[in-house]
């Protein structure tokens, strides 16, 4: 079968379903819509994929760019025959499918389409459902992108639900427990009574960051022993830093910026708590890969999170893998984390807690074959 993987850009995720759809007899081409400034991910696409040439994926992609976009479409569709199309998110690559009238068409939604882009405006709610309608099948990765798809005129029985979920043979929990600790915090010299914290999370306002610089000055005037990992950058940098200068918390925070794929296992192992302040989300990868590492989490608590962790003991195990706090609340932020350190006790208990949910319900490669139930939806229908 010959599949058109189009995608908006070339992302982390992208490079693993591609991956991945490489070790199948499928034929796949991967069309990539626009470029947007910089790499989301250096590695090579897999040799048996097909960068197809066309005259997009080379910028930002415009409205104005639209007739043109979508006259190129048709032609690569033309030239490459597919038997199916797999595009996403909804309002960009799936939009520009549906438009060009190809079927069958699986949409792929990426959660901030159904979350965040949905509501900018009149126009992105009518591509939304434009586009749903003319879809064969659905692909998300949470129940609360399932309910907004159905929201907006997707059919149930075609839509398929699972979390893309992480890679738990490279993201595992540290050989030994965590004292003594990782080569990690003894460079950086923090000891065994260090309670260490991370985020991942782009310092933009949609991750909330900000709300974590502002908890963690608060929690650190009380409990001096805590750290914190602030992975990634964004347009936010100055104002965080600003907020950690001006509370006298600096010299407790480690910025490594962008981490490389190989190097971010090592992060997860060496903290204690996981930490993510995003006011929108479906299922997290980075969630996924700090409940692989055995990191218990603390989370904002909006419906994505609540999927995996809740106030009370996870159903399917015995033990909890992490907290919730209130979005958008720091003294709730900062009470979540003053909790954690003082319940540190817990802390290896959850961790393995954390790494069966992961292994259970959060596995890459037992998670990745139920794309192919889409495939045949969209096929049959």
């Amino acid at each position: 079968m010959r599949i058109l993987y189009f995608s908006r850009d070339y992302t982390t995720h992208d490079h693993r379903f591609l991956a991945a759809l490489a070790q199948t007899e499928h034929e796949i081409g991967f069309l990539q819509l626009e470029r947007r400034g910089h790499a989301l991910d250096d590695r090579p696409l897999p040799p048996q994929i097909q960068q197809i040439p066309w005259v997009g994926g080379q910028t930002p992609a415009r409205f104005m760019d639209g007739p043109r976009l979508l006259a190129g479409l048709k032609k690569v569709i033309r030239n490459f025959k597919p038997d199916l199309i797999q595009a996403g998110p909804i309002q960009g690559s799936a939009f520009l499918v549906a438009l060009s009238g190809f079927r069958p068409l699986v949409t792929m939604s990426w959660g901030y389409d159904l979350l965040h882009d949905v509501h900018n405006g009149r126009a992105w709610e009518w591509a939304t459902r434009y586009t749903l309608k003319r879809s064969a099948a659905l692909v998300g990765d949470c129940d609360t992108i399932r309910n907004l798809a159905i929201e907006y005129g997707m059919a149930p029985e075609r839509i398929v639900t699972f979390p893309w979920g992480a890679n738990i043979k490279r993201f595992t929990p540290i050989p030994h427990p965590k004292t003594p600790n990782s080569q990690l915090r003894q460079r950086l010299g923090w000891d065994d009574e260090k309670f260490v914290l991370l985020s991942v999370r782009s310092w933009s306002p949609l991750y909330g960051v900000e709300d974590l610089a502002r908890a963690f000055v608060k929690a650190a005037h009380q409990r001096p022993e805590l750290r914190l990992f602030m992975l990634a950058n964004g347009p936010l940098a100055p104002t965080i830093r600003q907020i950690l200068q001006r509370g006298g918390v600096l010299d407790q925070v480690h910025f490594p910026g962008q981490i490389s794929q190989d190097k971010l296992p090592e992060f997860y192992q060496a903290a204690d708590l996981y930490i993510s302040t995003s006011h929108s989300d479906g299922t997290s990868i980075s969630l996924l890969e700090a409940l692989a590492s055995g990191t218990p989490v603390l989370l904002s608590d909006i419906p994505g999170n609540r999927e995996w962790v809740s106030e009370e003991v996870h159903p399917e195990h015995s033990r909890r893998v992490g907290w919730l706090f209130r979005d958008g609340d720091v003294e709730s932020l900062t009470n979540g984390i003053l909790h954690a350190v003082e319940s540190r006790g817990q802390i290896s208990a959850m961790g393995q807690a954390a790494r069966a949910l992961a292994e259970s319900r959060g596995n890459w490669e037992k998670n990745f074959p139920r794309l192919f139930e889409a495939y045949e939806i969209a096929l049959n229908r």
